[in-house]
């Protein structure tokens, strides 16, 4: 892959959708088109070049696909303006949850938009943040499951850390695990997200909390660009190595996708016409396969990552190069993969 990218932030500033672009994707008959699927991994929001709301996903999540239901996913949307910064999360757990309540009323169709959600608490506050997630189990009626608080670090400043712009080594940090440490007792989970050289560090985060449900995004974060362009072996032998240590960690359960991201191993944004399924489920089959092989179906579940990974393929494609990669699976193992490990995981009804 030929790095072009001067700098590029993880969380959707790294491209907007070319809908222009998408349009030449090629047109394919939908894959196993009864399947139930849950879409593990989704953002909304409303930028000034961006807008992704319950429209924009139900026209995504109504192109062939039987998406019953998805799960929302912090991405800094729809933030209070009048709190203290560390009770402005709250305010997207209200928002993502009146998207939830639309959806489930039936007038948009059957999926169940943003059933299950995830937002951003500032786990560095220690024991304090308890009173931010009992503020967000609140708002979120039912529906609040977790957070994330990303620790995606990268010495290079070809890459930006993550969105939430963590310090170097956050998941080790006292203050961090003290605030990590209130998230069981409440019933909440942790989105991992991080680089793949960061593997060992949720290992160690896995292994000193062993009752906390923890989901990696984004098959560990292999990256592609800056110092790692060109080099998708070197990654995957790194990667390999430490996605092997974690799947020792029965508490883990990992997130197939979100390799479309332009801080990936692959230029399918960059070329004159959108990849095919065919083409997608090739080039991310050792990741997938993989991490399938280490961690079992019934700690995998697939996401799309929208509208992150709409700079690289449309939805229906996607969920067919998906189910691709499913081929080969048991009809338990197929179930587990769309939507039994996430409905379990999500508590989705």
């Amino acid at each position: 892959m030929t790095d072009t990218i001067p700098k590029v932030n993880p969380i959707g500033t790294g491209g907007v959708p070319d809908t222009a672009w998408l349009a030449r994707q090629p047109a394919e008959a939908i894959l196993d088109p009864d399947r139930p699927i849950v879409d593990a991994h989704h953002h909304l929001w409303d930028r000034p070049k961006h807008r992704y709301l319950l429209p924009e996903l139900l026209a995504d999540t109504g192109s062939g696909h039987r998406i019953v239901a998805t799960v929302y996913i912090d991405c800094v949307a729809f933030y209070r303006a009048d709190e203290p910064a560390w009770m402005k999360p709250v305010g997207e757990v209200e928002f993502a949850n009146g998207v939830a309540a639309m959806a489930a009323s039936g007038i948009y169709g059957p999926t169940r938009a943003c059933a299950a959600i995830v937002s951003h608490a500032n786990l560095l506050r220690g024991a304090a943040v308890r009173e931010v997630l009992q503020a967000q189990i609140a708002a979120g009626n039912g529906r609040f499951r977790g957070i994330r608080h990303a620790g995606g670090w990268e010495a290079s400043e070809r890459i930006s850390n993550s969105h939430t712009n963590p310090p170097r080594g956050l998941y080790a940090m006292p203050a961090f695990r003290e605030g990590f440490a209130q998230l069981a007792p409440l019933g909440l989970s942790f989105e991992a997200w991080q680089y793949h050289p960061q593997l060992p560090e949720v290992t160690d985060l896995a292994r000193a909390f062993p009752d906390t449900p923890i989901i990696l995004n984004h098959v560990g974060g292999p990256l592609g660009v800056g110092p790692y362009a060109g080099r998708n072996d070197e990654t995957f032998a790194v990667w390999q190595r430490g996605m092997t240590e974690l799947a020792g960690c029965p508490n883990v359960t990992v997130k197939l996708g979100g390799l479309g991201m332009r801080i990936g191993l692959f230029d399918h944004h960059a070329r004159d016409t959108p990849p095919d399924s065919q083409q997608i489920a090739d080039a991310w089959r050792p990741w997938v396969q993989t991490t399938i092989e280490l961690f079992g179906a019934q700690r995998c579940l697939f996401e799309s990552n929208f509208p992150v990974d709409k700079v690289s393929t449309g939805y229906a494609t996607l969920w067919n190069a998906f189910k691709r990669l499913a081929a080969g699976a048991s009809e338990d193992e197929k179930t587990a993969l769309f939507s039994g490990t996430a409905s379990r995981v999500y508590r989705i009804g």
